[in-house]
């Protein structure tokens, strides 16, 4: 009888496609995850994988129910956190996903707080961009995480957290910041860096760009906020940065200026997410609280907490 590691074996090598960096990623000896791939096989009564020396890649058959597995691993993590409800919820761990240009710069203030109310949970915590998230999410590989809106699915519990602008930055030779404060019409024309695709904050300057007629830099992409930021220190354009990181990053207020644009609707959305089924969605109801309060309390002055929706 197939068992529920097997099948979580399955899935890395399908997803990885080698049995070497299947292996790697789950800590274990290739000649074992190969023993149990071929038990696999012969428990479902078919052959999952076409191996060569350079790739493995699955068959109809492995094709077909790889979509299932993944059913049944969000399941057995759905069980497995029913059990922890019926132990004790609060002593638990819990994996939460974050995006990169907000985790770094959010937990250190809210962790603390959530430590003192929930003095035995513990956050075991991944950085994966906002689209692997949500994936993660739905998979089981997440039990919650933080996300800018919107989300490309309507199958996940949302709270919605807060409102964080999103400010521009410019270098002190660009000239641009007459009493720090420029007008919407004014970014018309203007050539606007940004982070790549993989970054859903690539997607909110594209949509501000083509609202305002500013033009987005494809030439110049930056890989983080700290390389974006670096850009424009070196003069290569100006950039929309989350008010977030200049509050935690931008310590040397010599080198850029940051400037509040007027007329314009410039910000992105953060929520919580999780499986709708989730047997212990009231925990996160209350985490979504206790973030929301602790931005009121100390950030009100960065962001607008969202406590209506």
């Amino acid at each position: 009888m197939a068992t529920i590691k097997q099948i979580q074996y399955f899935q890395a090598v399908a997803e990885t496609q080698s049995i070497r960096r299947a292996a790697d990623k789950l800590d274990i000896a290739q000649p074992t995850l190969s023993t149990q791939l071929a038990a696999l096989e012969k428990s479902l009564g078919v052959t999952l994988f076409e191996r060569s020396r350079r790739i493995t890649q699955l068959t109809p058959a492995g094709r077909q129910l790889l979509p299932v597995t993944k059913q049944l691993i969000g399941q057995w993590h759905e069980m497995q956190e029913l059990a922890h409800t019926l132990s004790d919820t609060a002593a638990s761990t819990h994996r939460m996903g974050v995006p990169p240009t907000l985790g770094p710069y959010l937990l250190p203030n809210i962790v603390p707080a959530i430590h003192k109310q929930f003095d035995r949970l513990k956050l075991y915590v991944r950085e994966e961009p906002p689209s692997q998230l949500e994936a993660g999410v739905k998979e089981g590989r997440h039990d919650l995480a933080l996300v800018p809106l919107p989300l490309r699915s309507s199958s996940l519990a949302v709270d919605v957290l807060f409102r964080e602008p999103l400010l521009l930055v410019a270098s002190k030779e660009s000239g641009l910041a007459v009493d720090g404060v420029l007008q919407e019409q004014e970014l018309a024309g203007m050539s606007i860096l940004s982070l790549d695709e993989r970054h859903q904050l690539h997607q909110e300057v594209q949509r501000i760009c083509e609202r305002t007629g500013a033009v987005l830099n494809r030439d110049y992409e930056g890989t983080s906020l700290d390389t974006l930021r670096q850009m424009v220190v070196m003069g290569m354009g100006v950039a929309f940065l989350p008010a977030l990181y200049i509050r935690s990053e931008i310590h040397r207020p010599e080198e850029l200026d940051v400037i509040r644009i007027e007329g314009a609707r410039l910000y992105r959305e953060h929520a919580l997410i999780y499986r709708n089924g989730s047997p212990v969605r009231h925990l996160y109801q209350a985490l979504a609280t206790l973030i929301r309060e602790r931005m009121t309390e100390s950030f009100s002055d960065v962001v607008t907490p969202i406590f209506d929706r």
